[in-house]
């Protein structure tokens, strides 16, 4: 399909969800804040850097194009996923394994819970409903926020005393068991597509409670329907950008990796990355006794939650002495070897210049532009600096001289999360190590 074709079809700047067809087939199935400006991104000059040679074979084979309008971004979000489970279209499933996908999922409990859960942990509970999938977990996450603010519901967190109490005030939690059982038919219905019986089945809600006098109910229900007919999704509209992907460089697979990261040298790492991930930040830390039983480990954090079914151990073998940079260095060149994991946004490593500047020639030599932090110990192995690639040493109070943010993400808040990835791969490294050794002495 050429640029020039879409013209033809005079797509509307509104919302929606589109189709790349090849005949009567649906090769791809997106959505769009914009369907114009949305479908017109296929066909820029850098297509292969932005969204990847899969894509790109995508729109050299369409010959056609679809589109259904939605009144919002939310709804597109909604409409993409049950279409993508209906249509099963090849470059939507090639590019991304089920596992890996996220889905609501409701539980079978008295008081029903709205969870995400990832595909790959689907068949560990037999759930009530299940939506999806949805391949982008961030914007999932912001939609279930908009959700709760007009039907509150439980979570996982919701059981947690303290977190109840508070959600309650903060009205995500309903106040009634009734209130919850009706949230929960609303909230199947929208995730079937089906909100237009939501809001005819409040208006005959609000008649009806108008009528028995009950005005507080009947105002919370005009306040749903208000809510329904006004949903501010622009937290969605700024999560939906191009993001860039992995790129194979090379006919024949083999040679080196390239991933094209928003973020700049000398900049706190901008949030990017692959557009169907969460921020990614993976962290690294070698465990040994005087060279012997040498390990690494990698550890993951998504959106600032620990990720353990993405944990890999790595045993050491190109050293048999104490090297921890050169045991770093082996440990990231097998790592980026694995180009069908997911890209980080982020790399912590444990320790200084020379582990960032070892971390610095491996992505170089991968073609790799990913910030790099490493967490500076003292004589306690205590945390008592973090240090970014081209980056002044900044202490662990204020970063002066950093303003930029991370999307929602301030810089206490990735502060944060980088010190609790670096302690999470430490705890991880040395629990392997034992293991390791344990099992060494028993042969």
């Amino acid at each position: 399909m050429q640029s020039q074709e879409l013209k033809k079809y005079k797509l509307p700047e509104k919302p929606g969800v589109y189709f790349f067809l090849k005949g009567k087939d649906i090769l791809y199935i997106g959505k769009a804040t914009s369907l114009k400006d949305r479908t017109k991104s296929y066909f820029s000059k850098d297509l292969i850097n932005t969204r990847g040679p899969l894509i790109l074979d995508m729109v050299f084979k369409a010959d056609g194009l679809k589109w259904q309008e939605t009144e919002t971004v939310l709804e597109a979000l909604i409409l993409e996923a049950n279409l993508i489970k209906k249509h099963q279209p090849y470059y939507n499933t090639k590019e991304k394994d089920d596992k890996s996908f996220n889905y609501v999922c409701i539980t079978r409990d008295e008081m029903s819970k709205v969870l995400i859960i990832r595909g790959r942990n689907l068949e560990q509970k037999n759930y009530a409903k299940v939506f999806g999938p949805f391949p982008n977990g961030g914007q999932l996450k912001e939609a279930l926020r908009l959700i709760r603010k007009i039907f509150p519901f439980l979570d996982e967190k919701s059981k947690v005393k303290g977190t109840h109490e508070f959600y309650k005030q903060i009205k995500l939690v309903p106040e009634q068991k009734e209130i919850l059982f009706q949230n929960i038919k609303n909230i199947k219905l929208l995730f079937e597509g089906k909100k237009k019986s939501i809001l005819k089945n409040l208006e005959k809600e609000m008649k009806s409670y108008a009528k028995e006098h009950s005005f507080e109910k009947a105002g919370e229900i005009k306040r749903q329907i208000f809510a329904l007919q006004h949903i501010q999704d622009v937290s969605l509209i700024k999560e939906e950008r191009v993001h860039p992907r992995l790129v194979e460089e090379g006919a024949g697979g083999g040679g080196p990796k390239k991933n094209h990261h928003l973020a700049l040298k000398g900049t706190p790492p901008q949030k990017g990355g692959d557009e169907n991930s969460p921020f990614r930040i993976e962290a690294y830390d070698i465990a040994h006794m005087s060279g012997q039983n040498m390990v690494g480990v990698m550890v993951v954090l998504e959106d600032g939650e620990i990720a353990k079914n993405e944990y890999r151990k790595f045993i050491i073998k190109g050293f048999t002495s104490s090297n921890d940079v050169g045991a770093l260095s082996e440990v990231l060149t097998r790592r980026f070897k694995h180009s069908e994991w997911a890209m980080p946004d982020l790399i912590v490593v444990d320790g200084s210049t020379a582990q960032v500047n070892a971390a610095k020639k491996i992505l170089k030599e991968y073609n790799l532009n990913i910030p790099i932090s490493a967490v500076v110990k003292d004589d306690r192995h205590k945390a008592k600096m973090i240090l970014f690639e081209k980056f002044q040493k900044n202490s662990l109070g204020p970063w002066k001289g950093v303003s930029q943010t991370l999307g929602n993400l301030s810089e206490t808040s990735l502060k944060k999360q980088i010190l609790l990835a670096n302690s999470e791969a430490h705890r991880f490294a040395i629990t392997y190590y034992r293991q390791k050794s344990r099992k060494n002495m028993l042969k």
